[in-house]
């Protein structure tokens, strides 16, 4: 998959540093999968949350923070929406909308 918008974990980790290793880990693996659909995205991440409008939220250092991405299963890219600590994500209003 091609992760449209790698800069937001580089942000993240500036502020996060423990967060670097787990998100680094999520990026590599990602990167080198080409799913086709849910079932094949669940089979690498199978806590991921589907929340509706094409977005998904993975787990990120045992759920210490959370990931919200929108994935184009068809043209293989996933854009990263949102990079957050449990409670800033928990805050979230409109989650289907970022």
């Amino acid at each position: 998959m091609r992760i449209v918008t790698y800069k937001r974990i580089e942000e993240f980790v500036a502020k996060h540093a423990d967060a670097g290793t787990p998100l680094y880990v999520w990026y590599h693996t990602v990167s080198i999968k080409n799913w086709d659909s849910i079932n094949d995205l669940r089979r690498d991440f199978n806590g991921v949350d589907y929340v509706g409008n094409h977005r998904f939220v993975f787990n990120i250092k045992g759920n210490s923070y959370r990931l919200v991405a929108i994935i184009s299963f068809n043209a293989k890219k996933l854009y990263i929406r949102f990079i957050g600590t449990h409670a800033e994500y928990d805050k979230l209003k409109d989650i289907k909308n970022l």
